[in-house]
């Protein structure tokens, strides 16, 4: 809806292509896409919008 990736197309590729290496949470996807997406998380500062 908000054009947020879809885990179950990371996992699956993940799981494809990085064979015995752990993938992220879907908790863990949602704040990486989300700190990718908007420069959140503690090395830039926090969340910003714009």
């Amino acid at each position: 809806m908000i054009g947020q990736p879809d885990y179950d197309a990371y996992l699956a590729h993940w799981t494809l292509n990085h064979p015995g290496v752990a993938a992220m949470t879907r908790t863990e996807f949602f704040r990486n896409r989300e700190d990718r997406r908007f420069g959140g998380g503690i090395a830039t500062g926090g969340f910003r919008c714009c």
